[in-house]
């Protein structure tokens, strides 16, 4: 999802991205968190509510399904992620670009405020809680998601540890630093408070993600920021770092089909009334 800042360049997708983004990455990692966060909303019976850092809109759609009477509006920073959202089928959906650091709405306006993978990824963690809190209604929900450790999601574990080891020097540790850099539960309550919803359950949920070694690898070096780091990278190109992630995924899970562990963190949190 496009979360950050339009300066922060680990967080930018073009429309290549978007495209394996839409057609690899969601299918094997994030439709099951979506599934699980848009009950979890669907449980607080809302009638708005605002999505930020929307990506290709698989929450968007999830939502649509769990709570077709609510006024759904999705927003992302990137305009390539929202093209391509717009083209899938998620109904009655008000698109929007937009920075989740300043978020164009009034106060209050919403009953639910949701980000599925996007928190992880803003400039200002803090800011982004509080622009949240600043749109939601008194009593309402804000629930999102971020990665766990890395090590708890096999198949970009494998990924991460072979472009590290193979770029010793300069590393690549993208995945570990952003997507996977935010799981801290100490970490995400003191953030929390200091933005004002200190009332929050978390926890840890596990899943599995399915998948070839290389549509594994052609995901995440090509579907993903990584991609950004990759080419900006002073020796690593592209096609060799998504040839040294397929052949350590084969090493490492043997014959296609993967199936592998992946593991997440659920964050439901309420304003004050």
């Amino acid at each position: 999802m496009g979360a950050g800042s339009p300066t922060s360049p680990d967080a930018q997708f073009h429309a290549g991205i978007a495209e394996v983004y839409q057609r690899l990455l969601v299918p094997m990692i994030f439709e099951e968190p979506a599934e699980h966060l848009a009950r979890v909303v669907a449980e607080t019976t809302p009638s708005d509510i605002l999505e930020t850092a929307a990506g290709t809109g698989v929450l968007t759609r999830a939502l649509a399904h769990s709570c077709p009477d609510a006024r759904l509006t999705a927003t992302d920073l990137s305009e390539s992620m929202l093209d391509t959202a717009r083209g899938q089928d998620a109904g009655d959906v008000r698109w929007r670009q937009a920075d989740a650091l300043d978020l164009p709405y009034g106060d209050e306006e919403f009953d639910v405020v949701v980000c599925q993978f996007g928190v992880m990824f803003l400039p200002d963690r803090v800011r982004g809680l509080r622009e949240a809190r600043r749109v939601l209604r008194p009593g309402g929900t804000l629930a999102y998601t971020v990665w766990d450790r890395i090590e708890t999601s096999e198949v970009p574990w494998v990924v991460h540890s072979a472009l590290v080891t193979a770029t010793p020097h300069e590393p690549l540790d993208f995945m570990s630093r952003l997507p996977h850099g935010y799981f801290h539960v100490p970490h995400l309550r003191d953030d929390l408070e200091e933005a004002g919803m200190p009332d929050a359950t978390i926890r840890s949920l596990a899943g599995t993600s399915r998948t070839t070694a290389a549509e594994a690898a052609e995901a995440f070096c090509h579907g993903t920021p990584l991609r950004l780091a990759i080419e900006r990278h002073s020796t690593m190109e592209l096609e060799e770092a998504t040839r040294i992630a397929e052949d350590a995924l084969r090493r490492h899970f043997g014959p296609d089909p993967i199936e592998a562990p992946t593991r997440w963190i659920e964050v439901v949190a309420r304003r004050p009334a």
